[in-house]
């Protein structure tokens, strides 16, 4: 009779992948080879670059020391950094200040006071820079009292920060509104019982509560404000900040090198951002357990009062911006003939040909929304419900989170040196629309992807095992469970995607083409050309755009809801 092994000794059967998984790995090599192509490898030509000469020769940190050794970038450098700062400081506490009133007071029209305070999102930023050109430019409408409180002009600095402070408001608010949000009422209970003042609740109980999305609020503040280019190059005027710098050395003086290491520059500050908000976030702790009990704010009369004035002023500030923009976008001459007609935006649509532009934006934020949507929900799907691979799903995950930290005019750049390598095969996309959709793809894939996986992890892994187990195939169980049940985070990333699309510059500033130009760019260009009139009309008419895409997404979240949801209720 044969000797039976002992079981320890026995050697472990290896079972052969599956069909469904072998096209899971060819599926998730695929995306992982999108975003290398499109992320990655762009990225590393510009590392490259900044270590060549002119003649692109290998010469080291010659650039890196001949941009230090120059007083002018270094001023850039600076004037970068201190604006950044003057506006995180500004827009923080008043971003604050309104998420507090939002959901620790029972003021009235909160609905209200959030929407029009998102209303800056729908348009581009340098919205906010032409209106303040408008109010206190040369020929504005309130120059001499701003003159009259010492500042000779709008013009630089000034501009900047205003401008800014306007454009990053919504950003800093939603994450202010989401940390404030999340309370437990009993701690205040707790202090109620105790005796304990308002201020010191607030200090002790609140403010330490939202102290992570404080910090995550500020770093993003800091972060936009750094690597914004349209508003410094609208209202800048002699006042050179980074953004503007890579484009001076790109576009004007052609010297790739050292627009390459300014580049790097603009790109140190958003990775040690983003290194800090992962740092934070590893250290937050959970804010509401099982047994919490959500916060709820009582009325009070005198307080809420107060709250609701506040957030009357900074409405009505927004309301300001925006409405000037449109007055002025009808204005016949200013400021001499103020009597509204369509000039302006006959003057951009027909005789300037943005017409074109505008169906370019379009069509990029079309194709942006629905290729980008595909590619980020099959991408995060694969990352959360695949098994194996662990080594690529790990890359995905990685190129997945690096857009965040990769400001758009550095993509943008990478995207030139890369795409345009005469011996690259992916050449041929070079001045087309693809490509300028592929990058806005890339550049907001960060927030679609969390999005997505966030949908996904909702998601029980039981679904999985129990089809497997049923040996029910998993392409039926994607489209059956889990497709149906993601659908709104999907209408959500699509809107995203194209809201974004619409309003971008920084990403395509450089990847445009005379047939491929979008109306974000025309904008520019107008501006540039002194017809601040048709950019204001182009520019509003992006917002309605916008805005009329928005509710049309928010119809078919409805519709979505009511059809795939109602197992929820």
């Amino acid at each position: 009779m044969a000797a039976v092994l002992p079981l320890a000794d026995a050697a472990p059967l290896r079972q052969a992948p599956h069909w469904s998984d072998r096209i899971a790995y060819l599926a998730l090599a695929a995306v992982a080879g999108v975003l290398a192509a499109f992320l990655a490898l762009p990225l590393a030509s510009i590392l490259q670059k900044a270590l060549q000469g002119k003649q692109e020769e290998f010469v080291g940190f010659d650039n890196f020391i001949s941009y230090a050794q120059t007083p002018a970038l270094l001023e850039s450098l600076w004037n970068s950094v201190w604006v950044s700062g003057v506006v995180t400081l500004i827009a923080l506490p008043l971003a604050f200040g309104f998420a507090y009133a939002l959901t620790r007071s029972c003021m009235p029209f909160k609905p209200l006071f959030r929407g029009i305070t998102l209303i800056p999102l729908l348009a581009p930023s340098l919205l906010a820079a032409i209106s303040l050109i408008y109010w206190f430019g040369n020929q504005g409408v309130l120059k001499a009292w701003m003159q009259g409180l010492g500042i000779p002009e709008i013009y630089g600095a000034p501009g900047i920060v205003v401008a800014e402070c306007f454009a990053v408001f919504p950003h800093a608010l939603m994450i202010l509104v989401t940390a404030l949000s999340l309370s437990d009422a009993r701690l205040y209970e707790a202090a109620d019982a105790m005796g304990t003042s308002a201020s010191r609740k607030f200090f002790t109980i609140t403010l330490p509560g939202a102290k992570y999305g404080l910090i995550s609020a500020g770093l993003v503040t800091f972060t936009l404000v750094m690597t914004d280019f349209g508003i410094p190059k609208v209202i800048g005027g002699n006042f050179n900040v980074l953004a503007t710098d890579i484009f001076k050395l790109v576009i004007g003086q052609q010297d790739f090198s050292r627009g390459s290491v300014v580049a790097i520059l603009l790109l140190t500050p958003a990775i040690l951002t983003f290194a800090v908000d992962k740092y934070v976030s590893k250290r937050q702790t959970a804010m509401l357990t099982a047994r919490a009990v959500p916060y709820r704010p009582k009325p009070t009369p005198g307080y809420d009062a107060v709250m609701t004035a506040c957030c009357c002023a900074i409405a009505l500030l927004v309301l300001a911006m925006l409405g000037m923009a449109v007055f002025a976008s009808f204005a016949s001459f200013w400021p001499y003939n103020l009597t509204p007609s369509l000039r302006h935006y006959t003057m951009g649509l027909v005789d300037a040909e943005v017409g074109v532009g505008f169906v370019n934006s379009l069509k990029m934020a079309a194709g942006t929304a629905l290729f980008g949507t595909l590619l980020v929900f099959c991408g995060a799907y694969l990352v959360e419900k695949t098994r194996g691979a662990d080594g690529l799903r790990g890359m995905v995950r990685f190129l997945a989170m690096l857009p965040m930290a990769v400001p758009g005019l550095v993509l943008g750049l990478g995207y030139i040196f890369f795409f345009n390598e005469p011996g690259n095969p992916l050449n041929f996309l070079y001045h087309t629309m693809a490509l300028l959709t592929l990058c806005t793809i890339v550049h907001f894939y960060t927030t679609g992807h969390l999005t997505a996986v966030t949908a996904l992890k909702s998601l029980d892994a039981e679904f999985e095992a129990v089809s497997a187990s049923l040996k029910v195939p998993f392409y039926k169980t994607f489209w059956r469970v889990t497709l149906p049940i993601c659908t709104p985070a999907l209408v959500d990333i699509a809107r995203y995607f194209f809201i974004n699309a619409m309003t971008t510059i920084s990403a395509v500033v450089f990847l445009y083409s005379p047939e491929t130009k979008v109306a974000s760019i025309a904008i520019l260009n107008l501006d540039e050309a002194g017809e601040t009139g048709a950019a204001a009309a182009m520019a509003v008419l992006i917002g309605v755009a916008s805005a009329i895409a928005t509710l049309l997404f928010m119809g078919l979240a409805w519709v979505v809801n009511k059809r795939t949801q109602a197992w929820k209720s």
